[in-house]
């Protein structure tokens, strides 16, 4: 299997299950006071096709949340304004998509009673040496609780998230999206997949429900999932740490919260059907909600150079210290709305 081993973990408020490949959280089902059953977590529809788990890497477990150290990769310059592209000129070889420990094995490790550990090494070439994560739900709560630490290998700035993966349901507007405060909310400067666009590019925002449209007009992108196809991109910059998404389909919400002094903006992957080529097929349909410290995900080189997210004040690198290993810690829970 090219997802490796899996470790569930059972406790009194749910069942959390992880895989080795990405050390990706995969199915898990929370129990809300009520007794209902709720699964928030998005699985990619191709999770048992052979042809896709053959391939490996990220795409072939898709799933869940997982940490991405460096995350991002390089896209076509020319399809970014002027400021832009002269951010992405120093763009050099480029690696592997969101980091090497989204595409390969970790190692499951010893963790404490109610708990699950893993560790990954990288490459003897790369700036940063190992990351151990910790997966602990918590006994008093339908939650969970993570531990990411960066041991670096070397002094380098690099660009960090947290990819939250969420199950949508099929109702067209069945969820809502609810940030926490939020200092300014930009669209992608370029265009993330040319077939399903409909945010105007390179435009502000100060709030998700009215988001410059392409055509002129606005959008709601708070209300999900959207009718048509559409593959696209919002960065919120100096967010306060918290969001939410509220499956009114289903009543219940996910609350996702973090130190936003290391990571000082969140990313919203808007895949709603809008991919056509395989193995996404018209069919994916998620929304990634992201902490991270990036410039939209773009290349880690992008992210180190004095690009205009950086350069009007909010990070989109981090530095890491080999001396002083970073730890992130964070929680996602579920409540009855």
């Amino acid at each position: 299997m090219a997802v490796g081993e899996t470790r569930a973990l059972v406790w009194r408020h749910g069942v959390c299950s992880v895989q080795a490949l990405g050390a990706m959280v995969g199915p898990t089902t929370f129990l809300l006071p009520d007794g209902r059953p709720v699964s928030p977590f998005h699985v990619a529809p191709w999770f048992d096709e052979t042809g896709v788990l053959a391939g490996g890497g990220l795409i072939a477990g898709l799933r869940g949340e997982w940490p991405c150290v460096p995350f991002g990769y390089p896209m076509p310059v020319e399809d970014f304004p002027p400021e832009w592209q002269a951010a992405m000129a120093g763009e050099g070889t480029p690696g592997e998509v969101h980091g090497y420990s989204s595409n390969h094995d970790w190692r499951f490790a010893q963790a404490g009673e109610g708990a699950i550990a893993l560790a990954i090494d990288y490459p003897e070439a790369e700036p940063v040496a190992r990351l151990e994560r910790v997966i602990r739900p918590d006994p008093a709560a339908a939650a969970l609780d993570f531990e990411l630490t960066i041991h670096a290998r070397r002094a380098t700035r690099e660009p960090l998230a947290l990819h939250g993966c969420f199950r949508l349901p099929e109702a067209t507007g069945g969820a809502r999206l609810v940030p926490g405060r939020f200092a300014t909310g930009r669209t992608h400067p370029g265009r993330v997949e040319p077939g399903a666009p409909l945010f105007a590019a390179d435009r502000r925002f100060d709030r998700l429900e009215a988001v410059p449209a392409l055509d002129g007009g606005t959008v709601d992108a708070a209300a999900l999932p959207f009718a048509g196809p559409v593959e696209e991109l919002l960065q919120l910059d100096g967010i306060d740490g918290s969001f939410e998404l509220h499956n009114t389909a289903e009543g219940y919400a996910m609350r996702f919260t973090w130190d936003a002094g290391v990571l000082p903006s969140v990313l919203l992957w808007y895949s709603n059907r809008g991919r056509a080529m395989a193995p996404w097929n018209g069919r994916h349909l998620c929304i990634g909600i992201e902490p991270l410290c990036s410039p939209f995900g773009l290349s880690p080189d992008t992210a180190r150079a004095e690009n205009p997210i950086a350069r009007e004040g909010t990070a989109t690198a981090v530095a890491l210290d080999p001396d002083a290993p970073l730890t992130i810690r964070y929680r996602i829970e579920v409540a009855p709305l």
